[in-house]
């Protein structure tokens, strides 16, 4: 059974991997992560703030909004709050690499072009195979376009595109008004994969002492069905990779995420539900059902069910709102 496949230009034994989370903190946890067949390691992302804190004696240097940047940095958690710095995070790098056999994709997380340039480098330079770039924008601004948000992206794509040489993903959230257009505008400046879908946390209110609660849900299957929408839009549509993130949490799942266009399955709520060892069990039934099903490589499942050989996939898309609205029977 060949469960082979390529992403990011990277050649993998398999699809399975984790995705970005604090799984990659402990060097422990990694190697039990490659002892149960993970195809990739995918750190957990350094954000841009962090690496602007660290660099507020050159603040003024930056680009753009350097004065409210520096008073905006006050919004968000001291350094001490987070994991890993971003020295530790690039001397992490390096010790996972020395420990691990498989490929390591680091991930940056930021909002400005700006902010993560240099920083991109220096995740090259400490032997990431691949780069994640984790663009979280959410547009709170009622005067600016959608269009400036998409440049923006672009930007920040273009940019570290052309700083580094390894392969460089970006991680999509779904909230743009025709993401079909947007994924192909990245694929044209050279994106080498898109990774579907970015989380967006919902924060409650404390009603009582009238604050913001941050609050972190792990997924389930269902936040699987909006990607494996995108995932059939998108397959055959771009050359870049296509990933998965979020809502793979059974074999069923992760067969479905494969045949809607997906190269590569990234996990981690099912893993910090179940424990590293659950990859092995993923990958071990997509295998049975290969088999059962007269499979003969995962590469003929990539896809199989995408709407590439849909002649007009938007009346397909109505067709199917209309249907399911149909139904359902009181």
């Amino acid at each position: 059974m060949d469960l082979s496949t390529t992403y990011l230009g990277l050649k993998l034994a398999h699809p399975f991997m984790p995705g970005a989370s604090p799984l990659v903190d402990d060097l422990g946890m990694v190697k039990r992560l490659e002892d149960a067949g993970a195809s990739a390691i995918v750190m957990h992302s350094v954000f841009e703030e962090q690496i602007l804190r660290e660099g507020l004696s050159t603040l003024e240097a930056i680009e753009g909004t350097a004065e409210s940047y520096a008073e905006a940095l006050s919004y968000f958690p001291k350094a001490d709050e987070f994991r890993l710095g971003p020295d530790q995070y690039l001397e992490q790098i390096r010790k996972i690499k020395e420990s691990v056999s498989i490929p390591v994709i680091a991930s940056l997380n930021g909002s400005t072009p700006a902010g993560w340039i240099e920083y991109a480098k220096q995740i090259e330079q400490a032997g990431a195979d691949a780069l994640e770039l984790n663009v979280y924008i959410l547009a709170t601004n009622p005067w600016e376009t959608g269009e400036t948000i998409e440049q923006r992206v672009l930007d920040i794509a273009r940019a570290v595109k052309r700083a580094v040489k390894i392969p460089v993903a970006v991680k999509l959230s779904v909230f743009y008004s025709s993401l079909a257009n947007f994924a192909k505008r990245l694929d044209e400046i050279g994106v080498d994969g898109l990774v579907l879908f970015n989380r967006f946390y919902q924060p409650d209110i404390d009603i009582e002492n009238l604050e913001v609660v941050p609050t972190l849900h792990l997924s389930d299957s269902s936040e699987l069905l909006l990607r494996l929408r995108w995932l059939a839009i998108l397959h055959g549509n771009v050359k870049a990779s296509l990933a998965v993130s979020g809502g793979v949490h059974t074999v069923t799942d992760a067969i479905k995420a494969l045949m809607t266009g997906a190269q590569a399955v990234q996990m981690v709520s099912a893993l910090l539900r179940n424990g590293p060892e659950y990859l092995k069990s993923i990958r071990e039934g997509v295998v049975a059902w290969m088999q059962e099903h007269e499979y003969e490589s995962v590469v003929q499942m990539i896809g199989s069910m995408s709407l590439q050989k849909c002649a007009d996939p938007a009346a397909f898309e109505r067709a199917n709102y209309m249907r399911v609205l149909q139904s359902y029977r009181i």
